[in-house]
């Protein structure tokens, strides 16, 4: 799925701004139609994880917090982003540090571009089991709400539009076709 070659024609770029969390430069390119144009690209210095926790009963855990960005509060599963680490213990540490939860159990169930049109963000989703609680550790950007609910209600919050974050939409949808396959431990 991979041998078509690229119709864009980069002729300059520039660096537009650059902090600890992203990059952003601007091209001048000839774009598939031959015409020039620009265009803009977010890097983004982490890799974003998602992860749906899931425990015997088949209840989640989501993550309430205002999003600066869209200035709305937000019902999300537990995510975050991983600089230095691999995806599994950013998983882990994400999931302590927002719900003071710890797992047994790991599964990677997808990888994938969050908004391939404008950025190059990379993530990885995880489903968690064997769940204990212990002491949540929220970053000082960070003023989470948490909500246990049944895995059934999330998804339904999915289908219904009360969950509009994307990784969140994407990560109950898989899990809920890994878990009526049978194909999840819980």
């Amino acid at each position: 799925m991979n041998d078509y070659n690229n119709p864009w024609m980069i002729l300059d770029q520039k660096e537009i701004y650059d902090n600890p969390w992203i990059h952003l430069t601007e091209y001048d390119v000839l774009n598939p139609s031959g015409n020039k144009g620009i265009y803009g690209k977010v890097h983004f210095k982490n890799v974003a994880i998602g992860i749906v926790p899931l425990d015997e009963n088949l209840n989640t855990y989501l993550v309430g917090q205002f999003r600066f960005t869209i200035n709305e509060y937000s019902w999300e599963i537990p995510e975050g982003g991983a600089l230095d680490e691999e995806p599994l213990v950013a998983a882990q540490r994400e999931l302590l540090e927002e719900t003071g939860l710890k797992a047994k159990q790991w599964q990677m169930i997808r990888e994938m571009h969050l908004s391939n049109s404008v950025t190059d963000e990379n993530c990885f989703v995880f489903v968690a089991t064997g769940l204990t609680q212990h002491n949540p550790m929220p970053e000082e950007t960070e003023q989470l709400a948490i909500k246990k609910l049944p895995f059934k209600e999330v998804y339904e919050m999915v289908m219904n539009g009360k969950i509009k974050d994307a990784l969140t939409i994407i990560a109950i949808l898989q899990t809920k076709i890994l878990l009526d396959e049978n194909k999840l431990i819980v």
